[in-house]
């Protein structure tokens, strides 16, 4: 099921030769010690839906800096997310961090480290995409249809025989998935069609040949809704990049949470991020 956001406001900082946009509202939290992670999540998710089963590890080793986008309509441009995405974190105390990001979160961070290449560390990029192809494209826009006529019901019947693996969604109990649509009908985010609206237009193509940092780039091999072959686009379009695939569907949190969790944990381990 995906879990709401809530809004706090940040002011902007101030960074050489970068124009930092308006500042958007997010709402952060922060966990652990250590090095800094900052948490990049989807479009329609938010950081405990997104992000819920890894925190615990990242954290053991790590301070954690995890904003939820804002739970209204407030509009959001790529640049504005990424800018508030780093002020956050600097205000919590970490002048430097990788970014982990999932889906939309994965263009907020490739944003995020060529407008901040001073704080961003390493990236880490799953279930991703630079620009949408135009299934992705047409599906953000359904999303918008549907939440703009009210009709949540359709909505949540369109995110899960989307955003998970066909042999998850049928291996569901059949006397759960009509509660499983209810459940993710009555908990969509606010928020939720400023972000889909975004993910229509976004693009880090030209990002991404200058990212100079570390990076883990994982692609889903049975997502319906962000095409893995957008994943081994950025893997071949960002130097050095590493790259891993999980077998499952867009939100892997649910399907594979221990395989992604154990990806993440060991790329930081082994560049010493």
């Amino acid at each position: 099921m995906i879990t709401g956001t809530f809004g706090l406001t940040f002011t902007p900082m101030s960074i050489p030769n970068v124009a930092v946009m308006t500042t958007i509202p997010l709402h952060t939290t922060v966990h652990g010690s250590g090095p800094g992670i900052v948490l990049a999540h989807g479009a329609g998710g938010g950081i405990e839906s997104n992000f819920g089963p890894v925190i615990p590890a990242l954290a053991a080793g790590h301070t954690v800096v995890a904003s939820d986008y804002p739970g209204d309509d407030t509009p959001l441009t790529l640049d504005a997310l990424a800018d508030a995405l780093v002020t956050a974190a600097v205000d919590a105390g970490v002048e430097t961090f990788t970014i982990v990001g999932f889906s939309l979160g994965t263009a907020v961070a490739v944003r995020a480290a060529a407008r901040h290449p001073e704080r961003v560390t390493g990236l880490l990029l799953t279930a991703g995409l630079a620009t949408p192809d135009h299934r992705a494209r047409l599906a953000v826009q359904a999303w918008q249809d549907l939440l703009d006529r009210g009709a949540h019901e359709a909505f949540a019947r369109l995110a899960l025989l989307t955003g998970f693996s066909t042999d998850f969604v049928n291996g569901l109990p059949a006397d759960i998935v009509d509660d499983v649509v209810r459940q993710t009908a009555a908990a969509i985010p606010g928020g939720t069609r400023a972000q889909a609206a975004l993910v229509e237009t976004v693009d880090t193509t030209a990002d991404l040949a200058a990212i100079a940092v570390p990076t883990l780039v994982v692609a889903t091999t049975a997502d319906l809704l962000v095409n893995p072959a957008n994943s081994r686009t950025l893997a071949a379009a960002i130097p050095g990049a590493e790259y891993a695939e999980i077998a499952a569907g867009h939100v892997v949190m649910v399907e594979r949470p221990e395989e992604w969790q154990k990806l993440l944990t060991d790329f930081l381990d082994r560049h010493g991020l």
